[in-house]
């Protein structure tokens, strides 16, 4: 399809779509099983026993939909999968070759509206790009595609000024209610993984409120050091509510990362909800530095996902773990908070929330 056809069609937005919270309801949790050693050197066996516990988490609440590239691999992770107990009725398994797996990224990012009582569904295009970063992305850029024959769902190509509009899912953090959060390290950056060159802020707020169905874009700055993406909200602030969020800190002052977070906290009290109103922010503590070969890894507790049935949050063998885990579970009373070991999930330079996407009901 031609860029000017593209154009002429109507947005999500201008269609009544919008993209809903993440702890709204859920059809399916989609993940792409691992397979790409550069992601997780020496540690991708351990790396499926880590799966086996996602999916076992997920599973009792929705289907977990997830990408393999041949037979051979789909037979592969049924088995890692069915050692470590996950529930094999509500897995599906989709044969697509991929880069990577890291599926909040590259996956389908879902808008949905309301049609005479009924819910629909559509899937947003958003032309993943391996962050501007690395040179193999085009199998992953072509999941949203497969994700839109499989399902039978419209699929909306994002773009400005008649090109590709490239965000991830991982840089973009939505209350449900029509607030967007994200970072001008990641989208505003000059020089640094420019995903969209010679866009500015507002036509980056522009492309976000029509293809997301957002009436209300706002920027913290930075990111943890170790962010492979260059500054990810889903690394440093979560919403957990329509107005409440949670943001990391780091308290220690010789640690590298406590300047960087403080600019978080400095700027989060101009941040605005759709209805002008200041939202509710809560501390999460910051893991103490896991370095590999020398490498700072991102280590956040704020990279959890919201599942039907469980929130899952990375842990990291740190006192803070379980003052983590009981923040998030005072704020999430409607269902079980439980942590799933990351140590060696995080050499990826991801975590939990990366690798999950989620498809509304």
């Amino acid at each position: 399809m031609a860029n000017a056809t593209r154009q002429l069609d109507p947005t999500p937005a201008e269609l009544g779509y919008a993209m809903p919270a993440e702890w709204e309801k859920h059809e399916a949790t989609w993940l792409g099983w691992p397979h790409n050693p550069t992601d997780w050197p020496d540690k991708l066996d351990t790396i499926r026993w880590v799966y086996g516990e996602m999916v076992r988490k997920i599973a009792p609440g929705e289907r977990v939909r997830i990408l393999v590239r041949n037979a051979a691999e789909q037979q592969l992770a049924r088995r890692y999968l069915q050692r470590a107990g996950a529930d094999l009725r509500r897995v599906q398994f989709i044969v697509h070759p991929t880069n990577r797996g890291w599926t909040r990224d590259s996956g389908p990012i879902f808008v949905r509206r309301r049609v005479k009582g009924r819910s629909d569904t559509a899937i947003v295009h958003f032309h993943f790009n391996a962050w501007a970063k690395y040179p193999d992305w085009q199998k992953d850029r072509r999941v949203p595609e497969t994700a839109a024959r499989l399902l039978r769902k419209r699929l909306f190509h994002a773009e400005c000024r008649g090109r590709d509009f490239v965000i991830e899912g991982g840089g973009i953090e939505v209350n449900g209610a029509g607030t967007l959060l994200t970072t001008e390290e990641c989208y505003l950056d000059p020089k640094v993984q420019v995903r969209n060159p010679g866009l500015g802020r507002g036509e980056i707020e522009d492309t976000l409120k029509r293809y997301l169905g957002v009436t209300n874009v706002q920027w913290l700055v930075a990111g943890p050091v170790g962010d492979d993406t260059h500054g990810h909200i889903d690394d440093i602030c979560r919403f957990v509510n329509r107005k409440t969020v949670v943001l990391i800190r780091e308290t220690n002052r010789k640690d590298i990362n406590h300047r960087p977070l403080a600019e978080n906290w400095e700027r989060i009290q101009d941040v605005r909800l759709e209805d002008g109103s200041k939202p509710e922010v809560v501390p999460l503590p910051m893991p103490a530095p896991i370095y590999f070969d020398g490498y700072r890894l991102p280590a956040s507790y704020a990279n959890f996902y919201i599942a039907n049935a469980a929130v899952i949050v990375p842990t990291f063998n740190d006192p803070n773990d379980r003052v983590a885990l009981g923040i998030l579970a005072e704020l999430f009373p409607d269902r079980p908070v439980v942590g799933i070991h990351a140590v060696d999930l995080v050499l990826g330079f991801g975590s939990l929330h990366c690798l999950t996407q989620q498809q509304p009901a």
